[in-house]
């Protein structure tokens, strides 16, 4: 019998690449945007806002009443602030974190009840290489994906008794619309980070758009399913970014620090 997952946000991007994926090896996959604007083709896209509880509830209801179970929930649906952590606003930093973190935390809540009277179930949470290390002008991004990295330790060592498996992937830059979408939120006049700011983000940028291919996500995500006994965390993209994040907390901070500041041109 296929498994059933659910990925959310499947319209574009990373999500898209598992759902086309995930369906072509045979899973019973049902994908989430906010506005669903086509048909997918052998999964099925589902409307669901991870913003509001009702709409989380409407939706794993829909998808109990059709199959029964769930067997995999993948928490993928994101989105990007670019800005000096200095002018960020509350509403801005609130709408960054309403949908990286708090709305896996209303997915998983919404999906672990059924998990844990099945006794099994596997939760992957899509975090980043900026939930390992402080991007700079994407600092409440990295953020929000720091309070992923620990609400997922917390949540494995919780449903584990239950049979249900945390994992957390860490992606590097993968060529994706997440360029395109990013909110760029760097107040207007006569700002003192504007210089500093749009060389970053040039580079930023250029970096994403050199990104890997999103069907190596969706190779990893296939094989974690697989997998009896998947690892808590997984690093994927460029091999020089899976490098960095393994080597960061073996370098001295100052050493690690400075590699980045070179890296994002904040030296020049």
């Amino acid at each position: 019998m296929p498994q059933v997952v659910l990925v959310t946000g499947a319209s574009s991007g990373l999500g898209l690449a598992m759902a086309r994926h995930l369906s072509d090896r045979g899973y019973r996959v049902y994908g989430t945007s906010r506005n669903p604007a086509s048909a997918a083709s052998g999964w099925s896209l589902i409307q669901l806002d991870i913003t509001r509880d009702d709409s989380v509830v409407k939706a794993i209801h829909h998808i109990l009443e059709r199959e029964g179970r769930l067997d995999v929930l993948i928490n993928n649906a994101g989105m990007g602030i670019a800005g000096p952590v200095e002018t960020c606003t509350d509403e801005e930093i609130l709408s960054q974190f309403d949908i990286n973190f708090f709305g896996v935390a209303r997915m998983c809540r919404a999906v672990i009840p059924a998990m844990r009277t099945a006794r099994k179930g596997k939760i992957i949470n899509i975090s980043s290489i900026g939930g390992l290390m402080g991007l700079p002008y994407q600092g409440f991004y990295s953020t929000t994906k720091f309070a992923l990295e620990g609400y997922s330790e917390a949540l494995a060592m919780e449903v584990k008794p239950f049979g249900i498996q945390v994992s957390v992937i860490n992606p590097g830059d993968f060529a994706t619309g997440f360029t395109a979408a990013r909110r760029v939120v760097l107040p207007s006049g006569n700002n003192p980070y504007r210089s500093s700011f749009e060389k970053t983000l040039s580079r930023i940028e250029q970096d994403e758009n050199q990104g890997a291919d999103p069907k190596k996500l969706a190779l990893l995500v296939d094989r974690i399913i697989r997998t009896k006994r998947p690892k808590f965390r997984y690093l994927a993209g460029r091999f020089d970014q899976r490098l960095m994040a393994r080597l960061k907390p073996l370098l001295p901070p100052s050493l690690s620090k400075w590699i980045l500041i070179n890296h994002y041109n904040l030296n020049r």
